[in-house]
């Protein structure tokens, strides 16, 4: 704790510092105040936990209407993360609370993981690693073996959701490796202009399709069975961006029917996921990789993160909130 024996000092509850690494330097408020850290926070701890608390530091712990009602004293949310799906909005909005968020520090790490996962699955290392422990290169009995496909980059195209700028810094990579590239018009919306290939032609025609769109009721399930069915490539499907833009039932669905190559997950409709979530079947398979939401989480990207967060702290409580979503 910080200043706490100062009446004038605000404090300031983190609810799940475990949610950062441990390899970040946790700076704090250049203002006097009262620091209370929590490693994480069951959605019933909340309301005891912000008792009395000015502003709340937290990442992907629910904060709803019901208990931004029981919380008189809560001020500002300060959100180490870009989305904000876990907070209730406009009931912070009604509240007069400020809730900020932190953009634009996952431009590197979140396409970097993107292609990491490409490579992989395009190149079958997860199959060929698993076959070399399992000892099948020494059953060969020759200096090499060709137990799963390996396809090349170059020459191939990328479809691209999202078009912000962490799909465009993919895009980059992207292009460095010889892709064609294409960014996806909003499904169902028509006229976007030239720089859009119609949803339902890029699902047809793209090899490798990868998602960066924020999870909204617009976009929920945005990838289901009748997508699967369009894609006539057979493509890696990636997601590094939101569990809940596609539909895990039918994706397992897909990949047992052929209709894609693989797919890639960095992140789950359900996080940690359900003991019934169906990809937790198919985990084992060659061309299935699914990583635990680290994707934004290289080093250099959580402390600029994290340098965020406090700023936005102490620019509120100098008068001048920023990145505000209220």
């Amino acid at each position: 704790m910080t200043g706490a024996a100062d009446p004038k000092a605000l404090r300031i509850v983190f609810l799940d510092r475990g949610s950062i690494g441990p390899s970040v330097e946790l700076s704090k408020p250049g203002f006097p105040h009262e620091w209370v850290e929590h490693d994480r926070t069951h959605p019933d701890q909340v309301v005891e936990r912000l008792r009395g608390a000015d502003i709340a530091i937290c990442n992907k712990v629910p904060i709803r209407r019901a208990q931004i009602e029981a919380l008189p004293d809560l001020k500002m949310i300060a959100i180490p993360a870009t989305g904000y799906d876990a907070f209730d909005i406009a009931a912070c909005r009604e509240r007069g609370i400020v809730v900020s968020n932190v953009r634009g520090y996952a431009t590197n790490t979140v396409p970097e993981h993107t292609f990491a996962l490409i490579l992989a699955l395009r190149r079958s290392i997860v199959g060929y690693r698993q076959a070399v422990i399992d000892g099948r290169w020494q059953d060969s009995g020759q200096f090499c073996f060709f137990d799963y496909p390996i396809n090349d980059l170059a020459g191939s195209t990328l479809g691209i959701i999202g078009e912000g700028v962490i799909g465009q810094g993919v895009a980059r990579i992207a292009q460095a490796f010889g892709m064609r590239t294409l960014f996806a018009a909003h499904k169902g919306v028509a006229g976007m202009g030239p720089l859009y290939t119609p949803f339902d032609e890029l699902l047809a025609t793209s090899d490798v399709i990868t998602l960066h769109s924020p999870l909204m009721p617009a976009t929920r399930n945005l990838i289901a069975e009748p997508e699967f069915r369009a894609m006539a490539r057979r493509p890696l499907l990636i997601n590094c961006s939101r569990g809940g833009l596609v539909h895990e039932g039918d994706l397992v669905r897909a990949l047992d029917a052929g209709q894609i190559a693989g797919f890639g997950f960095d992140c789950l409709t359900s996080e940690p996921p359900v003991p019934e979530n169906p990809l937790l079947g198919v985990l084992g398979r060659p061309n299935v990789i699914v990583t635990p939401h680290v994707a934004w989480a290289s080093a250099e990207a959580m402390q600029t993160l994290w340098d965020q967060t406090i700023s936005h702290i102490d620019n509120f409580h100098a008068g001048r909130p920023s990145n505000t979503l209220t």
